[in-house]
């Protein structure tokens, strides 16, 4: 047993008065006239035999309350294992959890604010030489250094709360670093969480018997939430005017049913589309929003909930750009063609441009989302490089052959962007066999098929080869399983390839019903559908169209009460954006080049907290192998004494100061009922015999 103030014990020096008190009776006597001695003094004997019994109790008593009293002052304790004395000096490191989940209420105000508290009543547990470190889920470079307790107080009253959230391991990890620095101190990690099964690592954290963990769960009122998990739209293509559908994902992370939860659509600020939903416990649903694209350009969008009264997840942020035109780069080897012409010109939205195979500019290929070849004998290195490169950063290439050419130069044309390359020609009527319904370029063409559908007949044709690493999706098929239209990837790109050319002499596939939506839907699918949102915390880095830049040209990301400079890195295929750590608000963002708006991005918080589940104590000790934590229990008063507690041992001043009022109750109860009487003969007094005695009165 030690004692954690020894220099109280001089007081048990008090305990001489009691004795004293004992020794020397200053009690006064006083005469009492008795008629016969003799019998006085059975009396006498028996009386002074009980009150000596009687004294020496309350004596004993008075003692070891003075005793009791003083060795609470001195507050005696059994040391724990690894106690600090053995140690020069402490290190704790104290992780406040300050994500989303911590905004919630408990009957003591929100979880950060209690667990800001709750830190400071830890380092005060501390000796004033004992150092500090404080994290939190933004795990910010200034956080890794030692501070004394008022530095430590000061840092815990600017955490606020972030959109990051952190497992255990993460958080285990980055206090190693600052206790591998200290090998010769005693080390302590306290993490400080509502501890939501999120936290949770994948695998166990490896056993460190240097190190203490203590765990100090907040407990949160029960309360009902509702969270948008996703977003995205019934089709990738926006133009103006075109009537959109868009999906809204909506998850119940509570057990009650949710009945008619709004739902609100703000583009730019202003509101497109509303709706409602139901939810039963624990389960998603799907609502679909309508409405129509007015302006062309990037669009900022968002979609509102209302959900009282967790509503950090009430807000979804996403971006999507609107076309107002598409267009067409037509590369023609001999002349323009009248069926290419025709079928984009019906609607405005297409833009078709035609030039010459010997008059190109390589450096406007990325403007056109689809480039067509039509009928080139010859291709230069210079030619097929650019068209390799256009594809490879998602640009669409559709091929329509000569008959009448050296297939030399397009077999080294295709084989450089990895298809099937032209066999022979095939000088025989026949019909295509079939169609892929289920590819992308006839989704949503037609509504309802017919038994024996009319397909394109073919009257002269070249037979590809089938080669095994081309990647082809067939599109249309003639007999035998030969390819008559296919689609094969590059890149990020498409390239289509037909088996015909746009001539009536090949047959009627440019005057064909297929023909019309078949080159609408490649053209289409041409555009590169960007992103509609990242996640704050995962996505570290953004992949954009490529830009060009100049050498002191630089782009920034920004929106009203934000602006950075990213880190650029260009790639062949794109632009990269490494943004690290800069985003932590979710919204709208515009990435600019000068005044030029470039590209719009949206940024949304991590959906892992909303579900507002926690894990239990048993899950907790199962996450470190060997070296179990202490779950220190916040309902429990002051935090303050169950550390100082964990970290002394077992304290003894309560059962002393307990004993001490037991034995002053104890010398009440004596003086109070304790009698001296006994059982003594009858005395006869007589008058004519009197006699004294000096008797204590």
């Amino acid at each position: 047993m030690r004692f954690l103030f020894p220099g109280f014990l001089f007081a048990l020096l008090t305990v001489a008065i009691p004795i004293i008190i004992h020794l020397f009776n200053f009690r006064k006597f006083k005469k009492v006239y008795f008629s016969n001695v003799q019998f006085l003094k059975e009396i006498e004997q028996q009386t002074s035999s009980s009150k000596n019994l009687r004294n020496l109790l309350v004596l004993a008593s008075r003692i070891l309350a003075i005793i009791f009293l003083v060795f609470a002052f001195a507050q005696p304790y059994f040391p724990a294992k690894n106690n600090a004395s053995a140690y020069n000096s402490q290190i704790v490191s104290v992780f406040i959890d300050n994500s989303y989940s911590m905004e919630t209420v408990s009957k003591q105000g929100s979880l950060l604010d209690e667990a800001k508290r709750r830190a400071k009543e830890i380092a005060a547990a501390y000796n004033l030489n004992d150092k500090f470190q404080v994290i939190n889920n933004d795990f910010e470079g200034r956080h890794q250094r030692l501070l004394n307790l008022d530095e430590f107080n000061n840092a815990v009253d600017e955490i606020k709360i972030s959109p990051n959230n952190r497992t255990i391991s993460d958080i285990i990890e980055r206090q190693k670093d600052i206790f591998d620095g200290n090998p010769n101190s005693l080390k302590t990690s306290y993490v400080i969480s509502d501890f939501q099964k999120n936290m949770l690592s994948q695998t166990d954290l490896p056993g460190d018997s240097s190190v203490k963990f203590r765990l100090l769960r907040l407990k949160s009122n029960t309360l009902p939430n509702i969270s948008i998990d996703s977003v995205w739209f019934t089709s990738p293509i926006h133009r103006t005017g075109q009537a959109e559908k868009l999906v809204v994902k909506l998850r119940n992370n509570s057990d009650v049913k949710s009945e008619n939860i709004p739902i609100k659509l703000l583009i730019n600020k202003q509101q497109k589309a509303i709706g409602s939903i139901r939810l039963e416990p624990r389960a998603s649903s799907s609502d679909t929003l309508s409405f129509s694209s007015s302006t062309a350009g990037w669009q900022g969008a968002e979609i509102n909930i209302t959900d009282y009264p967790v509503i950090f997840d009430d807000r979804f942020y996403f971006s999507y750009h609107v076309q107002e035109s598409l267009k067409i780069l037509a590369i023609n080897g001999v002349k323009f063609n009248p069926f290419l012409q025709a079928v984009y010109q019906s609607d405005p939205f297409f833009r078709l441009e035609n030039v010459s195979s010997g008059n190109i500019n390589y450096s406007n290929l990325g403007n056109y989302p689809l480039i067509i070849l039509n009928e080139i004998s010859e291709f230069s290195s210079g030619l097929i490089q650019q068209l390799k490169i256009y594809a490879e950063r998602g640009g669409s290439i559709i091929v329509f052959p000569a008959l009448n050419s050296d297939f030399v130069q397009l077999s080294n044309f295709l084989n450089t962007l990895g298809t099937d390359i032209p066999e022979q020609i095939i000088d025989s009527e026949t019909r295509v066999a079939s169609i892929n319904l289920s590819h992308l370029v006839f989704k949503d063409v037609f509504e309802r098929l017919p038994q024996k559908m009319d397909l394109p007949a073919v009257k002269k044709y070249i037979r590809f080869s089938s080669r095994s690493r081309s990647g082809r999706q067939t599109i249309l098929e003639l007999p035998g399983k030969r390819v008559f239209m296919g689609e094969y990837a590059l890149g990020k790109g498409k390239i289509y390839i037909s088996a015909v050319p746009l001539q009536d002499e090949a047959g009627n596939f440019a005057r064909h019903s297929v023909f019309v939506p078949l080159m609408y839907r490649v053209a289409l699918l041409g555009l590169q559908d960007s992103r509609l949102f990242y996640t704050i915390g995962k996505d570290q880095s953004i992949e954009i169209p490529r830009l060009n830049l100049n050498a002191n040209q630089t782009l920034r990301i920004k929106n009203k009460e934000f602006e950075a400079i990213p880190d650029v890195r260009q790639t062949e295929n794109a632009t990269r954006l490494f943004i690290a750590d800069q985003i932590k608000d979710a919204g709208n963002y515009e990435i600019t080049k000068g005044d030029s708006v470039m590209v719009n991005i949206s940024f949304n918080n991590s959906g892992s907290e909303s579900d507002l589940t926690y894990a239990s104590d048993g899950d907790l000790r199962k996450q470190f192998d060997g070296n179990k934590p202490d779950i220190l229990n916040s309902a429990e008063g002051s935090i303050q004494n169950q550390v100082k507690t964990a970290n002394l041992g077992t304290q003894l001043w309560k059962l002393c100061l307990i004993l001490s009022l037991i034995c002053l109750a104890a010398e009440i109860l004596l003086i109070r009922f304790y009698t001296t009487t006994s059982t003594h003969p009858v005395i006869n007094y007589e008058k004519n015999s009197p006699s004294t005695r000096n008797y204590p009165g």
